[in-house]
């Protein structure tokens, strides 16, 4: 009988493979194994010759995963994962207490950091740690077990393991609205200062889809105000600048506060608009999946938010 070796493609292409396809970006992969970007596209374009099928689609600006590429790059992902973490745990370098927690900066401190303590209660053994960025998980350069991001930012080849609804609408403080919750109508809103959050690729929903969502694409908006940061557009509308889109999960406790309010009735029910990921070969511990579980339990289990 042949040797399985016999089938797999030039394992010096591999690791390249796996780290830009995690990463989705060649520049960054480079960086992350002390590679030029040229040996990088070199080492893929010896794989797709290898396997005779496109991985990755090249722009001018950035690369992205075929299908092709995003599956296979989910199983080297895992095989790589699979043997770092065992040897991992023969070096005795795994901590069975710790478990890491990628999170958007501002679900962390909206939504998770006043609902931490009921881990820490059910779960005093684990020691969990929390990473933020208002960046995706593919420029997260440190290892994580869970990450939790909005769906359809990039996620490279993590594996998606949960879902949860959400609920989009405009909130912006009573000071700017002077008027009770409610009392414009999305014919109005265009007229408004409207806050948005301009990010590069364009992996975010905003104001022109939200209105198409809810019908009234037709209405033209103005210029309004930009921000590359949602956490600081948040504030913004806080503080009285605009009009802002907001999540109800990281609006509500401001909505509750008196702090926001919803300037009229319209809004966005997104049945997947949150995702949770688990690193390739971290799912098999304990504490990731006391994580889990929890996550799922808070989040609804995919139904809206009370």
């Amino acid at each position: 009988m042949d040797s399985p070796t016999k089938s797999l493609p030039p394992l010096a292409t591999l690791r390249p493979f796996e780290a830009a396809a995690r990463l989705e970006s060649f520049t960054r992969a480079a960086a992350e194994l002390h590679l030029t970007q040229a040996a990088i596209s070199r080492q893929i374009r010896l794989l797709e010759e290898d396997l005779g099928v496109t991985l990755f689609e090249r722009s001018h600006r950035r690369v992205f995963l075929t299908r092709e590429g995003r599956e296979f790059g989910r199983t080297v992902s895992q095989a790589l994962d699979s043997i770092a973490t065992d040897a991992r745990a023969l070096r005795g370098d795994i901590g069975d207490k710790q478990v890491v927690l990628f999170c958007q900066l501002c679900e962390a401190f909206y939504w998770l950091m006043p609902r931490l303590d009921d881990f820490n209660r059910r779960h005093p053994e684990l020691d969990i740690k929390l990473a933020t960025s208002t960046r995706p998980i593919t420029e997260f350069d440190e290892p994580f077990d869970v990450a939790l991001q909005t769906s359809g930012r990039p996620s490279g080849t993590h594996q998606l393991t949960l879902t949860a609804a959400d609920e989009i609408f405009p909130v912006c403080s009573p000071a700017y609205l002077e008027g009770p919750a409610g009392s414009l109508r999305l014919d109005d809103l265009p007229g408004h200062r409207l806050l948005h959050y301009r990010v590069e690729p364009a992996d975010w929903l905003e104001w022109p889809d939200w209105f198409r969502a809810v019908g009234r694409g037709d209405l033209a908006l103005g210029e309004g105000v930009d921000f590359d940061s949602y956490p600081l557009l948040l504030q913004a509308a806080v503080a009285g600048q605009g009009i802002a889109l907001g999540w109800r999960r990281t609006t509500q406790r401001l909505i509750d506060s008196g702090e926001l309010i919803r300037p009229v009735v319209e809004s966005l029910p997104q049945r997947d608009a949150i995702a949770i990921y688990t690193r390739r070969g971290t799912s098999r511990r304990a504490a990731t999946q006391a994580l889990l579980g929890w996550l799922d339990e808070r989040l609804g289990g995919g139904s809206l938010p009370s």
